[in-house]
């Protein structure tokens, strides 16, 4: 069944001033200025064809505080938004000097399954970096192995990094954030924990609120947050958020996509004002191109209810 139950939330609790971009409280009004694009994204949704396709979007503007939520604590396969928090934890521990970014780690092709502790490896035709296998063998550093992680969506990278950040301690700072609906168990490709549901999950609200914390700069310090943002915005993946927005407007996204689910979450950064945050997610679209054409659409209208602008 489609799913499109719609609350509007306002005045989002935890959007506390940062000093690089603070958020003030929640405008009067507000629902208001959101109703439009909630209707819209209503009638959207509710006019695909069949029953068995899901949207869900979450929207939160850092300058007003006003937020909107379209089925946004629908749980759905994170794929490789999960990436983002493996980020959040390894540049919270090197704030914390528990780890140095510049370290070397071992390039390696080699992991162990968290449900049965079996080996696997991963295949470089199903990783969107191929080149990184070259380098087996040989050492990164974390610094490098984020930057592939985040802007080529690197298999590889991940899980090298994925045990470093300790995904107990990933848990753990998701809650601090108001973001534990998402949640991240494993590396990518560990087929028996994925047969025993063993998976990473996400809600557009956990996405939301993790990039909330980023861009309002409550996650990590002011250097790191401007690192992160910066890793970001360096996405090479660009087809769904980013190409809603005009050309030439910030975007710090990450993308995530297996079979049947095609998701980006972003933090848009229009200039003169403060930033805003949005993930779409979608489920059950066979056609990528019809999945990604509606969060550009979501986008487009998204930008153009925050800022006015058309």
């Amino acid at each position: 069944m489609k799913r499109f139950v719609l609350p509007l939330v306002l005045g989002l609790a935890g959007c506390a001033p940062a000093a690089s971009v603070g958020v003030p409280s929640a405008a009067p009004g507000g629902a208001g200025r959101f109703a439009a694009l909630e209707a819209e994204v209503r009638r959207r949704v509710a006019a695909l064809p069949g029953d068995t396709l899901e949207v869900s979007v979450a929207l939160v503007d850092l300058q007003t505080g006003d937020s909107m939520l379209v089925d946004a604590h629908t749980r759905m396969h994170a794929a490789s938004t999960m990436k983002v928090p493996v980020m959040l934890e390894l540049f919270r521990r090197a704030d914390a000097g528990e780890l140095a970014l510049d370290g070397p780690v071992e390039v390696r092709n080699a992991f162990r399954s968290i449900a049965d502790g079996s080996a696997y490896t991963l295949s470089p035709d199903d990783d969107s970096d191929r080149e990184i296998y070259g380098h087996v063998g040989r050492t990164a550093t974390v610094r490098e192995l984020v930057e592939r992680m985040i802007t080529r969506s690197s298999n590889l990278a991940t899980n090298l990094l994925i045990d470093l950040a300790e995904p107990a301690r990933i848990a753990a700072t998701l809650a601090s954030l108001g973001a534990s609906e998402t949640v991240v168990l494993r590396g990518v490709e560990d087929g028996p924990a994925f047969r025993a549901g063993m998976n990473n999950t996400t809600t557009a609200y956990g996405l939301m609120k993790t990039l909330e914390a980023i861009a309002a700069g409550r996650a990590a310090s002011p250097r790191a947050t401007e690192e992160m943002l910066a890793i970001l915005g360096r996405q090479e993946f660009r087809e769904m958020i980013p190409a809603g927005v005009p050309a030439g407007v910030r975007v710090a996204n990450k993308t995530g996509w297996i079979t049947g689910i095609d998701h980006d979450a972003a933090v848009v950064l229009p200039a003169g004002r403060r930033p805003y945050v949005l993930v779409v997610l979608t489920r059950g679209f066979r056609d990528r191109d019809a999945a990604r054409r509606i969060g550009v659409e979501v986008s487009r209208r998204s930008w153009e209810s925050v800022t006015g602008a058309r």
